[in-house]
């Protein structure tokens, strides 16, 4: 078995999907990156148009490339986790951009038992800050801020059964979970594209789970914290917080 010392970094996961309009640039924000020990995995659900040549174009600088059939964003995602070889796991939309500071927060990786996380931006706004366990029931978190310790996917995986937010399922886990410490630096790792998958927040059935999630993972005072918070917000008319 490989060293832990040997292994690469960081494995930057990219799932894909019909991207060729943006993969390159994608790519070339990898490539960019003033850094060394990092992998790029690439998981393909079958694209039709130019992503696979664009793969071609760059397979002596990827690590691993599969284009098959899946069933969606996330259980690519769990396929593709399972050939990452880093000490910890990124992951990169096809439509976002690494900046410099992604290199910066590669050298403050050091505890392989925490999770790091950083800040985003997007053509209109900003993503960020530190988060709490009670924050994190009530805010998003950009998956592009983090950087997952690969002891993580031992314990987790993504839960396919949440179209859209399985993400923050998994974070939900991992916030309650006090055997993986949480670091936080205020440096902006990437551009993420708000137009991307994400932007269709419809996810039926996590709204319907989440009350559980929070209450089986993030302790009593959280929950009940949540609960009141929801109890208010749900009093105002329109209101949509769940």
């Amino acid at each position: 078995m490989e060293s832990q010392i040997n292994k690469p970094l960081v494995s930057i996961i990219i799932v894909t999907f019909n991207a060729g309009a943006y993969l390159n640039d994608c790519l070339n924000s990898i490539f960019d990156q003033k850094f060394e020990g990092i992998e790029i995995i690439i998981k393909d659900g079958g694209s039709t148009d130019d992503t696979l040549s664009i793969v071609e174009t760059h397979k002596n600088r990827i690590s691993w490339f599969e284009s098959s059939k899946d069933e969606g964003i996330y259980d690519a995602m769990n396929q593709a986790v399972k050939k990452a070889n880093g000490r910890w796991v990124y992951f990169l939309g096809a439509d976002d951009r690494l900046l410099e500071g992604f290199a910066a927060m590669c050298t403050k990786l050091k505890d392989v038992y925490t999770i790091y996380y950083g800040d985003c931006v997007t053509d209109n706004g900003f993503f960020g800050g530190k988060f709490s366990n009670y924050k994190l029931t009530k805010a998003f978190m950009c998956q592009q801020a983090i950087l997952y310790p690969a002891v993580v996917f031992e314990k987790y995986n993504y839960d396919t059964r949440f179209r859209v937010f399985s993400d923050l399922a998994l974070n939900i886990k991992c916030w309650g979970d006090r055997a993986i410490r949480k670091k936080y630096y205020p440096i902006t790792i990437a551009w993420y594209n708000l137009s991307g998958f994400s932007s269709d927040p419809k996810d039926e059935l996590f709204k319907q789970e989440k009350q559980l999630l929070i209450k089986n993972n993030m302790g009593p005072v959280v929950y009940l914290r949540f609960l009141y918070k929801r109890w208010k917000e749900q009093r105002k008319p329109g209101s949509d917080f769940y």
